[in-house]
């Protein structure tokens, strides 16, 4: 399988695992917690089979890549993918960001500048921040990272499978339920390892990425379903969409934080169009 090293640290090299499909630009995905590569093969597919070359890494602790104590934080995150980009040799790529992917995708900008990239998109995306300060008033209460860290602790799997209902909308009234779609979530979220799974969540909740964005300079696209209930987009999309200049929102009313799977020819539709662009 593939895999780049990403340097010496107490346990060793650690090895990041990735998919790459297809050939011509290329279009390097970031998925969310707990998930890996696997959360965007509906895309990957759809887009390497219309003439792209589509890549997508397990983040470190994450999927197949190692599962290291250190370096689960957005930093880290970001050099992991420029030391990717930089291992393929990737050139003027389009950068795509779910969730917790998002926030990776605007740190490694905010690090790593642009040199390397084309266009961005941020789907359901975590930055600017999620947790409410005085300055994010807007955002979320520790409480409820609190109580994430507390039911990952306590019974991983089932906190997963239950994660699982809201993720995808699967909780509103009238919802279509794919029993499936939970059980690819649940495997996902189980092969990531226990420091990834309870140290990313202080990584997604309390990493400021305002200044990230403020230093995006290329074609942007801001996705984000008006009825996400893990990533709220009053204090996500709306707030990063004024950050970022000359960026696209698109807001899709009623859809979930897992839209790329449930409404997957509405993204992958909307994803090739500003691709094309």
């Amino acid at each position: 399988m593939p895999y780049i090293k990403v340097g010496q640290e107490n346990s060793g090299d650690i090895n990041i695992y990735y998919n790459d499909w297809g050939a011509g630009t290329p279009i390097v995905f970031s998925h969310g917690w707990p998930l890996s590569a696997d959360a965007f093969e509906d895309q990957m597919f759809f887009l390497a089979s219309r003439g792209y070359r589509c890549i997508a890494h397990d983040r470190r602790g994450h999927g197949r890549s190692s599962q290291p104590w250190q370096g689960n934080d957005m930093d880290t995150y970001a050099d992991d993918l420029a030391a990717l980009v930089e291992k393929l040799d990737l050139k003027n790529a389009i950068h795509v960001g779910h969730s917790t992917g998002g926030g990776e995708v605007a740190r490694y900008i905010g690090r790593h500048g642009t040199k390397r990239v084309s266009k961005a998109v941020l789907i359901g995306a975590v930055p600017p921040l999620m947790l409410k300060t005085p300055a994010n008033p807007g955002g979320l209460p520790m409480e409820a990272f609190d109580q994430i860290r507390a039911g990952v602790v306590a019974d991983r799997s089932q906190f997963f499978k239950e994660l699982s209902l809201p993720f995808y909308g699967f909780n509103r009234p009238d919802a279509k339920v794919s029993e499936g779609v939970r059980d690819a979530f649940w495997l996902q979220g189980m092969r990531a390892g226990m420091p990834a799974s309870y140290f990313c969540i202080k990584a997604f909740s309390e990493t400021d990425l305002t200044g990230d964005l403020r230093k995006f300079d290329v074609p942007t696209l801001i996705m984000h379903g008006d009825d996400d209930q893990i990533v709220p987009i009053g204090a996500s999309a709306l707030l990063s969409s004024k950050l970022v200049k000359g960026s696209t929102l698109k807001v899709y009313p009623g859809l979930s934080h897992g839209m790329c799977t449930i409404n997957k020819d509405q993204i992958n539709t909307d994803l090739l169009d500003f691709i094309k662009s």
